[in-house]
């Protein structure tokens, strides 16, 4: 009889073990699974002018450490050319949301659109399927929705004897169309709704230095940042300056941060590249913040010094390699 109840008992604590650990298994299969940046669209497919609501979640988010990163997003067409940009801050769950219009000079062919999302050194994707297309307004006397009524034609009347003509009534004059509602942070250009593009936020974007020291932490990408926002966007020249700069580094960064995230070598080289203009940097410190005179001759200065270090330095030494050479023969 113990025989038969300590067999019972171990064929239980057996079966809990296994049952358990398939549970935990498929827990971890399933968490694995989750990509570290997910992303969709509200429908399958968008016509020209259609807004476009992407929702998404980052996996291993932190808000101790990310609440201040930016999400970059970036759309680009079937030939990749980019055709929309922007940034956002997740909230504190690691959940974002944004939105856009699929329509415009940019958007030219029909097809798979990718959506492109960097966050940090982390990067995901997703697609929208842009079948293009124009407005096509209404005229008058067609049907403009609820509330309108087609103007009725008159019905012919039976020829009567010879009366006088009444004074035909005149016909009523068609409503203007109503021009469409642009939601926050886009305009009306030419009847369509476009993203407003407005200058980069201060608190991310430096994509290049973030892939080469591996950190938004970095005391080098901190430099950059505080260098930016407290001394050169603190002027108007500055402001400008740093509108048309965005314009330029966001068409090519992210391409250059893939590559430094997949070799180390290169990210080692661009490591040694940017380091001494990071340290020339230091000399826009000495500028007072608002002050445009110093701001601009300090910048002026800074980049006259990067152009002798990293063009007119090199050329010299190729030219006095060159001529050495040259003299030998």
């Amino acid at each position: 009889m113990k025989m038969r109840l300590a067999g019972f008992l171990m064929f239980a604590i057996l079966s809990v073990s296994i049952l358990s650990y398939g549970f935990s298994g498929s827990a971890f299969a399933d968490s694995h699974n989750i990509p570290p940046i997910s992303a969709s669209t509200e429908l399958p497919s968008y016509e020209n002018g259609d807004r476009v609501y992407v929702d998404g979640s980052i996996r291993d988010f932190d808000p101790d450490i990310h609440s201040n990163t930016a999400l970059t997003y970036r759309i680009t067409d079937t030939t990749g050319n980019i055709v929309t940009i922007g940034q956002i801050l997740p909230d504190s769950n690691g959940d974002f949301s944004f939105n856009f219009v699929s329509g415009g000079s940019l958007f030219k062919e029909s097809g798979d659109y990718n959506i492109e999302l960097f966050f940090g050194s982390i990067k995901g994707e997703t697609k929208m399927l842009y079948t293009g297309g124009e407005f096509e307004p209404s005229l008058p006397g067609q049907d403009n929705g609820p509330g309108s009524e087609p103007e009725p034609e008159p019905e012919p009347e039976p020829e009567p004897e010879p009366e006088p003509e009444p004074e035909p009534e005149p016909e009523p004059e068609p409503e203007p169309e109503p021009e469409p509602t642009c939601g926050p942070g886009t305009e009306l250009v030419n009847g369509i709704c476009q993203v407003v593009k407005d200058e980069e936020p201060s608190g991310g974007g430096c994509l290049i230095a973030t892939a080469a020291y591996g950190s938004e932490l970095a005391p080098q990408v901190q430099f950059l940042r505080e260098i930016r926002d407290n001394t050169v966007m603190s002027t108007t020249s500055g402001a400008a300056f740093m509108t048309g700069f965005n314009q330029l580094y966001y068409s090519f960064s992210p391409t250059i941060a893939d590559m430094e995230r997949e070799n180390p070598l290169f990210q080692e080289a661009v490591r040694m590249f940017i380091t001494p203009m990071i340290s020339t940097l230091s000399i826009m410190t000495l500028a007072e913040d608002g002050n445009d005179a110093q701001v601009l001759g300090l910048g002026i200065s800074v980049i006259a010094l990067n152009l002798g270090m990293y063009v007119a330095a090199p050329a010299a030494i190729g030219f006095t390699v060159h001529r050495q050479l040259k003299s030998k023969i």
